[in-house]
């Protein structure tokens, strides 16, 4: 069984904190998986994610991802990892263009002092048209909405061609009206690439199908793993995540 992300009794803290903001998690995750992480706000779900790409030291445990050790290969690690942040913050003045924005994510294969290749731009389009945001490709990203704005990231994040995606509330900006079927494409996304996904997510109505695993989490510790089929009735539970939306 071949497992693209390993974390072993993991604890992290932030830098200064007395004590961990996420402890003994234990996840394994394998090539090609859908993953959600749920749960109310302060659990940990964030942390989690900023911990396995390596922004938050571990101060104990292990994790290994792509079968490389995060402590000593990090950055060969994040070369294959695409990242979008649940917070972004876009002055409206901001000057980039929205292909541009997207260029970006090709910077640690094209390299800061080359230009890009046919490909890297043909890429770009490919992204900007999957995500439905190719008539845009001119437009100053500080003058898009907040929905539009996110999909500007997922694409800057695939045009990287990650083998990992963890995507942090990615659709929380997205119009109710349009995030089913939002969804639904990045599923067929995750697919087409051969992704494996971890995702964090307060929105149950934003788990698709595909969805191998859901955990739980709670004062910064997985506490339950659920089945997509279960999810219905967990959302019925008294007293577990009385602050999730019931969506």
């Amino acid at each position: 069984m071949e497992y693209i992300v390993e974390l072993k009794n993991v604890s992290s803290s932030y830098l200064g904190e007395a004590y961990p903001a996420i402890r003994d998690i234990t996840l394994m995750v394998k090539k090609g998986d859908f993953i959600s992480i749920i749960g109310p706000n302060g659990a940990g779900k964030t942390t989690l994610l900023e911990t396995i790409i390596g922004l938050i030291p571990i101060v104990r445990g292990k994790i290994r991802i792509f079968d490389k050790e995060l402590q000593k290969d990090g950055i060969l690690i994040r070369r294959k990892i695409g990242y979008v942040p649940q917070t972004f913050s876009i002055d409206e003045h901001s000057p980039f263009i929205v292909k541009d924005v997207v260029l970006m994510g090709r910077f640690g294969k094209i390299g800061m002092l080359n230009s890009p290749s046919k490909r890297d731009l043909e890429l770009v389009n490919e992204f900007l048209q999957l995500l439905d945001i190719y008539h845009l490709k001119d437009r100053p990203i500080g003058k898009l909405s907040g929905g539009q704005q996110q999909r500007v990231l997922i694409a800057r994040a695939l045009a990287k061609e990650p083998e990992l995606m963890l995507l942090d509330e990615p659709f929380s900006a997205i119009d109710p009206l349009f995030r089913k079927e939002f969804i639904k494409k990045f599923v067929e996304i995750h697919k087409k690439f051969d992704l494996t996904t971890i995702m964090v997510t307060h929105d149950l109505g934003s788990i698709p199908e595909i969805c191998s695993k859901i955990y739980v989490m709670r004062g910064g510790r997985i506490v339950e793993e659920l089945k997509v089929e279960e999810v219905e009735n967990f959302r019925e539970r008294k007293g577990v995540l009385n602050d999730l939306p019931r969506t």
